[in-house]
């Protein structure tokens, strides 16, 4: 009789606080939890996540 082992578990850091999270049957990944989740999506909303920019890249190059 062979008994095979499951595969092991992917498990990754959370994106918020670090802490391992489960990809698989994860209802919430790559967050390990739905508070983790909505303080990502309220960074979003809050626009901490922006990229620098100029604030008008072409106002000189029409002139």
């Amino acid at each position: 009789m062979t008994t095979s082992n499951p595969p092991p578990v992917k498990v990754y850091p959370c994106p918020t606080c670090q802490k391992p999270a489960p990809w698989q049957d994860n209802a919430f990944k790559p967050f390990c939890s739905k508070r983790c989740k909505l303080i990502d999506l309220g960074a979003w909303a809050n626009e901490d996540y922006r990229m620098p920019a100029d604030d008008a890249p072409f106002s000189e190059q029409f002139i």
